[in-house]
């Protein structure tokens, strides 16, 4: 052996050395916060939950939980998270309302909590077990569709409003009535959300986004069907893909989904229109069967900490209402935090605000609202 050689054995050698003990320093605290030079260390949980279950199951909006988060949980608590996932409020409703669906965590938005309460789908919240409400931006707390927030706990929020391809669009619409326009027939994406689409379509012919006027929403199920002749894609798990490709120039969307895209091709614009934007919020509930409840507290507490929590920001850019989050971002990530106040489609302005409209439930005249739809689309 040549000394060159002997020189490299051995210097390999320490190296194998140095990484074992790094390895071992480790493995002491597994759940301590730690950080490397890319800031991923899993943080500890604070606090941290007694958690006897072994898997938790997740019933949750497509493209709306970073990976990260999930694995820091299953890391930390030893956990394994079982994840499927929906693309709108009336598919989760559905397998809920059908029983056995054996999930520990479900994300209605605004309008269906009080439904599922009433039939009874959704369990109280032991607030004892959910020290993360102080992370909460008050704003969106003790509202209107879950006072005291008895059942559910805030999750992101947003706004439904048109996105257009500058690039692709010579004269962007600003209103909702705009989509009508012969000219972008074919080029239309829309969010395959019944409530949504049905809201912009009635806001045209000046009514209320939760009328139960059977003659106003026969009207605006005439309307509609005009429109959906020029739709190429209804689509609710991706819409910003198409956007992206080229393969759409505008539609409706969520508020996310917007920003993302914009990230993308910066031609992208969300227009918020005259009629006023749809706005939501939605939660996370815990189902009235949900099998393991300890690790449903422990994910709610650790998931929604301000130092992971602001992952969303970089993911899945909504309207985030966790306080905690901003300021970590802020003191951290200043540059992402940045981006987000400084965005009309993460920070929504407060003018669009107060002209926005919330979607509630319509009780009764639910089934109205589903003809509509099934009729629209089924034509």
């Amino acid at each position: 052996m040549t000394g060159r050689r002997c020189w490299g054995v051995l210097i390999a050698l320490f190296i194998v050395m140095l990484s074992m003990a790094a390895c071992g320093g480790a493995a002491e605290a597994p759940d301590a916060a730690s950080a490397d030079e890319g800031g991923s260390a899993c943080p500890a949980p604070d606090p941290r939950l007694e958690v006897t279950s072994t898997e938790l199951n997740l019933f949750v909006w497509t493209e709306y939980i970073p990976q990260d988060i999930i694995d820091c949980f299953e890391e930390v608590y030893g956990v394994r998270v079982n994840k499927d996932e929906y693309s709108s409020n009336e598919e989760m409703y559905a397998k809920l309302s059908a029983g056995g669906a054996n999930y520990d965590l479900v994300q209605p938005t605004d309008y269906l909590v009080g439904l599922m309460i009433r039939q009874g789908l959704l369990q109280a919240l032991d607030r004892s077990k959910l020290p993360i409400f102080d992370n909460f931006d008050p704003n969106y707390l003790d509202l209107a569709f879950d006072p005291g927030n008895q059942y559910t706990l805030p999750y992101q929020a947003g706004a439904d409003a048109i996105v257009v391809n500058t690039d692709a669009v010579a004269t962007a619409p600003q209103s909702f009535a705009d989509l009508w326009n012969p000219d972008y027939a074919g080029r239309l994406v829309m969010l395959d959300d019944s409530r949504a689409v049905i809201a912009a379509t009635l806001l045209t012919l000046g009514y209320d986004v939760n009328t139960t006027d059977p003659a106003q929403l026969e009207e605006a199920k005439v309307k509609l069907a005009e429109l959906v002749k020029g739709v190429k894609l209804f689509d609710s798990d991706s819409p910003k893909t198409a956007l992206i490709a080229g393969d759409v120039d505008l539609g409706i969307t969520w508020t996310g989904e917007a920003a993302i895209a914009q990230r993308e091709l910066p031609a992208i614009e969300f227009v918020y229109p005259t009629e006023g934007p749809i706005l939501w919020q939605d939660t996370y509930a815990i189902p009235a069967d949900a099998p393991h409840l300890d690790a449903a507290y422990a994910w709610l507490n650790y998931s929604l900490q301000g130092d992971l929590f602001w992952k969303m920001l970089d993911e899945f850019p909504y309207t985030n209402p966790n306080q905690a989050a901003l300021d970590f971002a802020k003191a951290n990530h200043p540059d992402l935090y940045d981006t987000y106040q400084n965005s009309s489609i993460t920070n929504i302005p407060a003018e669009v605000l107060e002209r926005g409209h919330y979607i509630e439930d319509v009780g009764e005249a639910t089934p109205l609202y589903d003809r509509v739809w099934t009729e629209v689309k089924g034509g």
